[in-house]
């Protein structure tokens, strides 16, 4: 196993668990988020969030190939184009490494998948301290940091306060929706012992 030091809220050092972690296929429709599932339980165990809400989005953002070398040619279809597992983009990725230290880049989501997870799910976390406890009870709280994850912590805010989602945004909270059994069915295949917040008012 491998491991890197990185610091923490608070600047505390800890190591952070890589494991065994496989690289995206490079055949295009080879890739499964399921093949990941003990990555995310580490890393949402670390960052304190779901591992339910963590896998889920990891289905949604599995519509475009992970592989480093696709997301190298992507990228330069695409300059702007997100990176990682969790198709991270470059603005959240620099909050993220900003408010938690981390020693890592944004072109680092795209070669170390397990780095892309742990990142994704530090950012889920610095999203649900920013949602209110009471929101529009249509949503789940991990619906909205879900919705969070794909527009940002302000439409968020607003989603939660009822203004309603535009079309985009609903597309990708059916999907969420849609993928949320079959995530919990390969945590439940993991025996996945942290629990899940899923579902929290």
């Amino acid at each position: 196993m491998t491991g890197r030091t990185v610091p923490g809220p608070g600047r505390r050092l800890r190591l952070v668990d890589r494991g065994d972690v496989p690289t995206p296929p490079l055949r295009p429709g080879g890739y499964d988020p399921a093949d990941y599932a003990p990555c995310v339980l580490r890393s949402a165990e670390e960052a304190g969030v779901s591992p339910l809400l963590v896998l889920t989005v990891l289905h949604n953002e599995a519509y475009k190939p992970h592989h480093p070398l696709l997301e190298r040619l992507w990228q330069w279809w695409k300059p702007g184009a997100s990176f990682g597992l969790a198709n991270m983009h470059r603005a959240a990725f620099e909050r993220v490494r900003r408010t938690h230290g981390l020693a890592e880049r944004w072109q680092d989501l795209r070669d170390d998948p397990a780095f892309a997870v742990h990142a994704a799910a530090l950012h889920l976390k610095d999203l649900d301290r920013c949602l209110p406890e009471r929101h529009a009870r249509r949503y789940t709280r991990d619906e909205l940091l879900a919705l969070g994850y794909n527009t940002g912590a302000r439409n968020m805010r607003l989603f939660a306060r009822g203004v309603p989602p535009g079309p985009m945004a609903r597309s990708y909270l059916r999907r969420f929706r849609d993928h949320r059994c079959r995530a919990a069915e390969i945590l439940a295949d993991h025996r996945e012992p942290y629990g899940s917040t899923a579902g929290r008012p």
